[in-house]
Order: structure tokens, then C-alpha cells, then sequence
């Protein structure tokens, strides 16, 4: 069965439903279709192939997903068990709201923990799976800038959920967007991070190793970036 990135698919998706183009910085580009990198420097052929004992959902800010920068869709490239749906507070994508009660998966939404009240913190993905052992670790990502993230996080449809924090101990690598905070990841970091408390260390080391790819494929475009 192929690999689906289904941010990629998200985003033709709304491609198709819009009336107007959405122009990224660097729209005159011409771009692979697939990994949005520049095509001299496409990274397509370089996507790992792991099998990961964890899904991931990620749940996008309008527009996000046409955005060359965003990573997002790196973390669907390599996780084979991937998930994207729009936003929308009023009126959530009902296949984003059954995917929440399949019973296969465990729903995991990743927040700091200052936003959530206590009794929904947990510290580790194994507290969400007690008693579901059978059941796979669904990790819920917040894409978009943090003030976006902040607004899906009070969303009805993800109220009652395990949140899951991730304290980081350096400071981002990703350089590709300014962050509000020295020490805010981007969604693919913090993926890499939470595939490391799960135990699924191959898979983090190689989202890893990829997104580091589409960094120094991203930055050979940007003159005033240098990869570090």
C-alpha cells in the first residue's frame, strides 16, 4: 500500500475549493508538487521508510497547509499513519470528529501544560494507554503560528482530551519562521520529541534526520539563511 501524505492531500483538497490562489512568500518558485521544495533541490527521493508504532493528526490553521515552510507535512512523510484536517471551531470536519472516537486509537492532544487544567496533564504517552494497551497512541498536533494554536486548543471537540506537554531543552533548530519564544519548536521537533517518550526512538531518528533534509533543502533557497 503507498505512503499517503495527507497534508498533501489537504491541501489540493482546498486548492480545488478555493476561488483564489494562496500565494506563500516565494509563490514565483517553481516548486515540486509533492515536497514544495524548490525543484533542484527536491527531497522526495530522500523520505525514509520506518514503520512507527504511533498516528499523528495534525490539525491545521487555515492556510497553513499551502505553506512551503511548514512541517507538517514532513512529519506525514514519514509517519505512515498520518492524519489532516482544517480547522474550524463551529463546524469540525466530521471525519476529524470519528476519527477521535475510532476505537483503535488513543487520542493524545500535544499543548503546554499551563494551558490544560491538571487532571487532563499527563507527562508520558504510556498514562493515556492504561488499560488501552491494545489500543495506538493518536497524537494530536496544533499546526499553525502559536497564536493560532492557542485558539484550536479551546475548541468543543477537543475538550477532555490527554494533553501531552513537551518541555524542550534547547533551543530550536528550525530558522525557516521567526518563533515567539526562543525555545518553541516547530511541529516537526516536537514530534521528533514525543516519538521519544513513546519509545519509538528509530522513528524519531529519522524524522529527525529528514527534517533536517528539508531544512537545509529549504534554507539553500533562502540567501540570507545560512544552516547551522
Amino acid at each position: 500500500m503507498p505512503h499517503i501524505n495527507s497534508v498533501d492531500i489537504l491541501r489540493k483538497q482546498q486548492q480545488a475549493l478555493s476561488t483564489k490562489n494562496f500565494r506563500a512568500r516565494g509563490y514565483k518558485v517553481t516548486r515540486c508538487d509533492r515536497c514544495l521544495i524548490p525543484v533542484d533541490n527536491c527531497i522526495c527521493s530522500q523520505r525514509p521508510t520506518v514503520k512507527s508504532k504511533a498516528a499523528f493528526c495534525l490539525l491545521m490553521y487555515k492556510s497553513e497547509y499551502y505553506k512551503p515552510s511548514n512541517t507538517g507535512r514532513v512529519i506525514a512523510d514519514v509517519i505512515t499513519d498520518n492524519y489532516a484536517f482544517k480547522w474550524d471551531r463551529v463546524a469540525p470536519d466530521p471525519q476529524f470528529l470519528a476519527l477521535l472516537d475510532n476505537p483503535n486509537y488513543a487520542p493524545i492532544l500535544v499543548f503546554p501544560h499551563q494551558h490544560a487544567t491538571p487532571e487532563r496533564c499527563i507527562d508520558a504517552p504510556q498514562q493515556a494507554l492504561i488499560n488501552q494497551t491494545q489500543k495506538v497512541p493518536l497524537f494530536i498536533m496544533l499546526d499553525g503560528t502559536w497564536r493560532e494554536a492557542k485558539k484550536m486548543f479551546k475548541s468543543p471537540s477537543l475538550s477532555g482530551i490527554p494533553v501531552l506537554g513537551i518541555e524542550p531543552e534547547k533551543a530550536s533548530s528550525y530558522q525557516l519562521r521567526e518563533a515567539a519564544h526562543e525555545h518553541q519548536l516547530c511541529t516537526a521537533e516536537v514530534a521528533v520529541e514525543i516519538l521519544k517518550l513513546a519509545d519509538d526512538k528509530a522513528t524519531a531518528e529519522a524524522l529527525h534526520d529528514y527534517f533536517q533534509i528539508f531544512r537545509r533543502a529549504y534554507i539553500k533557497g533562502k540567501p540570507h539563511l545560512t544552516f547551522v
